[in-house]
């Protein structure tokens, strides 16, 4: 155990924790804001209830996120000192405007929305929800502003005393790996909602299939939910595809390690769908489509991709400089990156956005008008259910390939993770600090999970009185369902 490798584990376990609840309160906020919209339109009761079943779900996210984000934040001075008096002139601007700005907003008119559904008409309320949907999409592309400089710097010099002082606020702010980086995060985070709510919807019609309420209510939240998720699985691959495209120049030893290229590819170049890679022999063996990485990659039948050991050798012959600093670091002795860690992150993040676009569309086929055989079949709701889980997976394959795929900077270019480390940290201290946020986050996801399981098992607000229990656009689910409708 070192310093670095414990600074780096507590901040890889905070962030990954963090960005389970960011995304799910992004896409649930957006979600929430849809229902409410459409009860303002349609005056159906059942749309009210849906945004208030649901907003209770994206209230216990939204509350973790913050919490989690604290934490985070706290770690830039306890472990990562270096880092911080490095890139402070550049982190104030945009973290500043997030925080005071995006984030004020956020929280204020959350407040607002779940305080006042009694006190404005269905047509004002709405307002609050989408400026607190708009607040925490701002939210992220401040926060993705100050990732992306990290990724890519731009509008900035190196001063005297060494550290990274900002030259031009637009260049920061109109950095093109941010405006590649947001669209993937948001559709991604749109997505993951959507489906969450349909695996929920799932659970929550196995438990009470029988009650032609609830299971009007789930119905329509499995059906609004797979409409989002179905729509931002394809928004979220198109982006991600955008993304790439950057990627394949901009960060080209990332690229490379994704794909498992060690020597430079021919023209066309195969593309390995899974393989075994062997990082200290520098090898990567597998299945192979013939000419499939250049149509990926290009969207071209031709084009050739530069492997690791030909980026290694370039950036070792140039002194280590690379092209957004032109800062010299002989100290690098080979510069390569997880391969494993991303080669497989990759694959699993495309799985998981092809996944979710045809179960998506499976359950927008099994719950069709007149047709729903959705809810007579508990092997199905059992593999939506289990599926909730899911997106989780892709978003967190994400942010790893995001994060690691620059290894071993901290900053593209111009500063180690190495030097980024606060030198009076120790291990004892770290060792310590690594269990206790360790177990905060098992009793925080614990509690949330608790929580979003009792929500679920209490059940929606019931139909008001002469309002019809089942749902007219579809047919009643069970025999017993049929009784009950009728009775």
């Amino acid at each position: 155990m070192s310093v670095l490798g414990l600074s780096r584990f507590q901040f890889a376990m905070t962030t990954v924790f963090h960005f389970f609840f960011v995304p799910l309160s992004i896409g649930l906020a957006f979600c929430v804001a849809v229902m409410e919209t459409m009860y303002v339109v349609k005056k159906k009761d059942i749309y009210r209830r849906m945004a208030q079943f649901w907003g209770k779900i994206f209230l216990l996210s939204f509350a973790v996120g913050i919490v989690t984000g604290i934490i985070q934040e706290f770690q830039f001075g306890m472990n990562w000192s270096n880092y911080s008096r490095f890139m402070g002139d550049i982190f104030g601007a945009p973290l500043a405007i997030e925080a005071l700005l995006a984030f004020f907003m956020e929280s204020t008119f959350v407040g607002v929305w779940m305080f006042t559904w009694n006190r404005f008409k269905p047509a004002v309320h709405v307002v609050f929800i989408w400026l607190t949907c708009i607040g925490s999409a701002v939210s992220a592309v401040w926060i993705l502003a100050a990732n992306s400089f990290m990724q890519h710097p731009v509008g900035f010099k190196i001063d005297s005393d060494g550290r990274a002082k900002m030259t031009s606020f637009g260049a920061v702010i109109s950095n093109p790996q941010l405006w590649r980086e947001f669209p993937h995060v948001i559709t991604g985070a749109l997505m993951l909602a959507g489906f969450v709510i349909v695996g929920m919807s799932a659970f929550g019609l196995l438990r009470n299939r029988d009650n032609a309420s609830n299971r009007a209510f789930f119905t329509r939240s499995i059906r609004v939910g797979a409409i989002i998720s179905l729509i931002f699985a394809v928004l979220v691959i198109i982006a991600g595809d955008f993304q790439t495209l950057y990627i394949i120049h901009d960060q080209p030893m990332k690229f490379a390690a994704t794909e498992g290229i060690y020597d430079s590819t021919g023209d066309p170049a195969p593309w390995k769908v899974i393989a075994l890679i062997n990082e200290q022999a520098q090898t990567a063996k597998g299945i192979e489509i013939p000419g499939m990485l250049s149509l990926l990659a290009y969207h071209s039948l031709h084009g050739s991709v530069k492997g690791m050991n030909a980026i290694n050798q370039d950036f070792l012959a140039s002194k280590g400089k690379l092209i957004q600093s032109g800062t010299e670091h002989p100290e690098i002795s080979n510069y390569y990156v997880p391969t494993n860690v991303l080669f497989w992150s990759f694959r699993f993040m495309a799985a998981v956005g092809f996944a979710v676009l045809v179960l998506s569309i499976l359950v927008l086929w099994f719950t069709r008008r007149s047709k729903n055989t959705l809810a007579s079949s508990p092997w199905k709701l059992w593999i939506l259910g289990v599926c909730t889980y899911l997106p989780f997976v892709g978003t967190t394959g994400g942010w790893l390939i995001t994060e690691l795929g620059r290894y071993p900077w901290i900053v593209y270019g111009l500063q180690t993770i190495a030097d980024a480390v606060s030198p009076h940290a120790t291990v004892g201290s770290l060792l310590f600090t690594n269990i206790v946020y360790f177990l905060l986050f098992v009793v925080m996801g614990g509690v949330m999970i608790f929580y979003s399981r009792r929500v679920l098992h209490q059940g929606p607000e019931q139909a008001p009185a002469g309002e019809p229990v089942d749902d007219p656009e579809y047919a009643p689910a069970t025999a017993t369902a049929r009784k009950v409708a009728l009775a």
